[in-house]
């Protein structure tokens, strides 16, 4: 019973650490909402990888192909930076996402008006078509 019982736990440990050991995948298309000023908005951004580097674009409704700088990941956590064009102004946004299979849960700040602003920010991966 005991030689049972150690297998049972041996397996189950083995079984966690591969959970643990999978990658986030940050590559591909991923819609993103957020809310800002009570306004609900939406982007799109799109990650691949390129050699061992990762790469992406992000698209606001009125902005197409922004090149994202910095995109890292690390530890299921995504980072990078894109430049967000708004009124004749230019917003520097940081992006801090973290990547749990198709979803992603985060933060993104920007400095304005000398004042640091965080919002909250959600996405899911588009489904490939088959």
């Amino acid at each position: 019973m005991k030689a049972i019982l150690s297998v049972a736990m041996v397996l189950g440990l083995c079984g966690a650490a591969g959970a643990r050991d999978e990658k986030a995948n940050p590559v591909g298309t991923w819609q993103c909402e957020y809310e800002i000023g009570g306004m609900k908005r939406t982007s799109t951004l799109t990650i691949k990888k390129d050699g061992d580097k990762l790469t992406g674009t992000m698209d606001w409704a009125d902005q197409k192909g922004e090149k994202l700088k910095d995109v890292k990941l690390k530890d299921g956590v995504l980072t990078f930076s894109a430049v967000r064009k708004f009124m004749d102004n230019e917003i520097a946004l940081d992006y801090k996402l973290t990547i749990e299979k198709e979803k992603f849960k985060g933060k993104a700040a920007a400095e304005i008006g000398g004042e640091k602003q965080e919002f909250d920010i959600e996405g899911k991966r588009e489904k490939k078509d088959k």
